[in-house]
């Protein structure tokens, strides 16, 4: 009961963080979302189901489980608020050592983000045999 119930307030927290992501620029939803429908896997499925059916998530969460693959579309979201991050902290007050260890981690974190695979394009349905 108790391992059920801190799983369920790790998905409501993940989705919930993910939901504010939806408003503020900059902060990502899918991957909180991501988080949020493996917490439910393990402690609430008819979450974990509902985020999977999502109309706008859905989609992306089952490309990640199934292919491990993100959208060019994302990759490209992504890659142009890391950029606006590092333009910001470059001219910004901050430490150097934070202006020379959060672009490199952006600089790493970019080099994964586009090894990843793309979807698998969907065949319009007058081709399929």
């Amino acid at each position: 009961m108790v391992r059920t119930l801190c799983w369920r307030f790790l998905a409501i927290l993940f989705v919930v963080i993910g939901m504010v992501g939806v408003v503020v620029p900059g902060l990502p939803t899918v991957p909180f979302l991501l988080v949020a429908a493996w917490a439910g896997s393990h402690g609430w499925p008819a979450l974990e189901q509902w985020l999977l059916e999502h109309p706008r998530y859905g989609e992306p969460l089952l490309q990640w489980r199934q292919n491990r693959a993100i959208s060019r579309r994302a990759k490209c979201a992504a890659s142009t608020m890391m950029l606006i991050s590092i333009m910001i902290i470059s001219f910004s007050g901050a430490h150097t050592a934070v202006k020379i260890a959060v672009p490199l981690m952006l600089c790493v974190t970019l080099l994964w983000l586009w090894n990843r695979p793309e979807p698998p394009k969907a065949v319009p349905e007058h081709h399929k045999a």
